[in-house]
């Protein structure tokens, strides 16, 4: 299968593209800069789409970066990199002459409303509450291509685990050092994927001509995991303390109000289509995770 991936030199496109290559598919990633064996998305955008048999959008700013203050400057930045490639993406498709047989987009599980007691599935209803939740239904919108005839997936992710990057890189060393701990309460709900199962939820929709629709791209445990069990579970893997708990004002003074929602709020989502469509986890609990990205 030849596979297009937006994004695909970020951190799960670097996963993805392993995995698909490791299974005998060619995968041409697209990113800012032109470079050997990959487009740059302004040659997708004047050229069209090359030959291909499946698209993959994975593109986004990364919205907790640390650096970059929330503001209505980054918050646009934010948007537009989702929804501009999508809408890329999307149009190419549309005007190909030979379509792809397969569309998936990777979005968020902000789509659903945090919550410490209801539990969401792929047919739940969200999408219209906050920034995050209106930005993942206007990210979904702009993958619809009415009449086309390739077949449309959309992967709701959790927080993504992995030993490149991802969450977890900006946590390992106040961790190691004895610093970590639950970030505000701990009692939040805390949505996670290790990044070789989002890559594997990817790669099996593509392959399983089945599947359609949303898929929740979380762990089927991560509904019983609270961002107090991530962090003593953490703590383990490590064998360091978890006994230093980050405040929920520190947070919203470094990340901004809404942005430190995310981390100090969680819905507790359930892969239920994922598994029904016959998905099996490489990583379905949190301490085989974790001590896969720490060893």
């Amino acid at each position: 299968m030849r596979v297009l991936v937006g994004g695909g030199t970020g951190f799960v496109g670097r996963a993805l593209t392993q995995l698909l290559r490791s299974r005998g598919h060619q995968v041409t990633p697209v990113s800012r800069h032109r470079g050997p064996d990959r487009l740059s998305w302004e040659e997708l955008s004047q050229s069209g789409l090359p030959l291909c048999d499946a698209v993959v959008n994975l593109a986004g700013e990364n919205v907790l970066n640390p650096f970059r203050r929330w503001s209505d400057a980054f918050c646009r930045e934010v948007f537009n990199s989702r929804i501009e490639t999508t809408k890329t993406l999307a149009k190419a498709i549309a005007d190909s002459e030979q379509p792809p047989r397969a569309w998936v987009l990777v979005t968020g599980v902000g789509y659903y409303r945090p919550s410490p007691t209801a539990e969401y599935t792929e047919d739940s209803l969200g999408g219209d509450f906050d920034f995050f939740s209106r930005l993942v239904s206007s990210w979904e919108a702009a993958a619809l291509i009415p009449g086309s005839p390739a077949r449309g997936v959309v992967v709701r992710s959790g927080v993504v685990l992995g030993r490149d990057g991802g969450a977890i890189s900006q946590m390992l060393w106040p961790f190691r050092l004895g610093l970590g701990g639950p970030l505000g309460s701990g009692l939040q709900p805390f949505p996670w994927i290790h990044v070789r199962d989002l890559a594997g939820i990817v790669c099996h929709a593509l392959e399983t001509e089945s599947v359609r629709g949303v898929l929740n791209g979380v762990s089927p445990s991560s509904p019983a995991t609270s961002n107090g069990t991530f962090a003593r579970e953490l703590a383990v893997a490590l064998g360091r303390p978890a006994l230093l708990p980050v405040p929920a004002w520190a947070l919203r003074a470094v990340l901004g109000a809404e942005r430190a929602a995310l981390l100090l709020e969680g819905p507790r989502v359930l892969p239920k289509r994922t598994l029904e469509s016959g998905y099996s986890f490489i990583f379905p609990h949190l301490d085989g995770a974790l001590k896969d990205i720490v060893a």
